[in-house]
C-alpha cells in the first residue's frame, strides 16, 4: 500500500527520471514545455529525477522561471541518490571519500590526471576531475567547456572512444579498489562505489508500496549511466533520445 504521503494520486506508481538528454539537453535548462507536462503527470502519480550530477548543477537545470525544482519533483535524486529529498525534506546520504579512504583516492586521481595529461584531443579546458559527495567525475576536455565544445568533444569520443578506452584501463587497473566506472552525458563519465549506480535511488523508495516504478533515460546501453536501474527488475524502463522523445512518451503513456 502506497504511504499516505501520496494518497492524492490517482495511480500508485512512480515516475523517475535521468536529467541529462531526457528531462532537458545536456546542461542546459528545461523547457516550459517540459515542466508543464510534468506538472500534469504529478497530478496523476509519482515523480522524481535521478541524475548524477551534484544537486546545485541538476537545480540550474530543472529550474524555471525562479521556481525550486525540489519543489516540482516528489522525489529529487543528485548524484545516483546519494544525496536525496523526499516531498522537500533531505534524506540520509553516503560519501565517496568514506568509503574508498584517502590513500587510494589520492592515487586513483594521480592516475587519471597523468592519463588525461596524456591523451591527445582536439581541445582541453579545465575541472577534469570533480569531486563529489558520493562519486567523482572525470572529462577528459574539462567540464570547464562550452556548450559547443561540449558537443564537438561527444562527436569526436563517439568516433574515437576516448571515453570507453579510458574506462577500460581504469577498470583494469583499479580492480581490487570496489569501483564502477560509468559513462555518462556527453564529456565524463563517473566512479562510484559498486552498488552506487543510479539503482541506489530504489533504497529510498522500496517501502513505499509503490505498484509501478517506471525510469525514464537515455544512456540505457551496457556501461551507461542509466542501465543499472533501467534493466533492474524494479523497475520498467523506457529508452528516450532526447527532452522531445520523453514528452511524446509520456503522452503516449500516461496523459493522452
Amino acid at each position: 500500500m502506497v504511504s499516505s504521503t501520496f494518497s492524492d494520486r490517482v495511480h500508485k506508481k512512480l515516475v523517475l527520471f535521468d536529467v541529462d538528454e531526457t528531462l532537458t539537453p545536456a546542461r542546459q535548462t528545461v523547457s516550459a514545455e517540459m515542466v508543464q507536462v510534468l506538472a500534469a503527470l504529478r497530478k496523476k502519480m509519482v515523480i522524481g529525477f535521478v541524475g548524477g550530477s551534484d544537486l546545485v548543477k541538476i537545480l540550474e537545470q530543472l529550474s524555471l522561471g525562479g521556481r525550486n525544482a525540489i519543489d516540482d519533483f516528489d522525489y529529487a535524486f543528485a548524484e545516483n541518490g546519494l544525496t536525496a529529498f523526499k516531498m522537500g525534506k533531505r534524506l540520509e546520504s553516503q560519501s565517496f571519500i568514506k568509503f574508498i579512504g584517502e590513500d587510494k583516492y589520492k592515487t586513483l586521481v594521480n592516475f587519471i590526471l597523468h592519463y588525461i595529461a596524456d591523451m591527445d584531443i582536439p581541445i582541453k579546458r579545465g575541472t577534469f576531475v570533480e569531486f563529489r559527495n558520493g562519486m567523482v567525475n572525470v572529462s577528459p576536455i574539462g567540464r570547464n567547456a562550452t556548450i559547443e565544445e561540449r558537443k564537438a568533444f561527444a562527436a569526436y569520443d563517439e568516433k574515437h572512444g576516448l571515453r570507453a578506452a579510458f574506462v577500460k584501463v581504469l577498470r583494469e587497473k583499479f580492480a581490487d579498489y570496489g569501483l564502477t566506472f560509468s559513462i555518462g552525458g556527453q564529456i565524463s563519465f563517473d566512479v562510484f562505489p559498486h552498488g552506487w549506480d543510479k539503482t541506489y535511488a530504489l533504497k529510498h523508495v522500496e517501502d513505499e508500496g509503490f505498484e509501478e516504478i517506471h525510469f525514464f533515460g537515455d544512456k540505457t546501453y551496457k556501461g551507461g549511466n542509466d542501465y543499472e536501474i533501467y534493466s533492474d527488475p524494479r523497475t520498467i524502463g523506457h529508452a528516450v533520445s532526447g527532452p522531445a522523445d520523453t514528452i511524446r512518451a509520456l503522452r503516449e503513456l500516461f496523459l493522452d
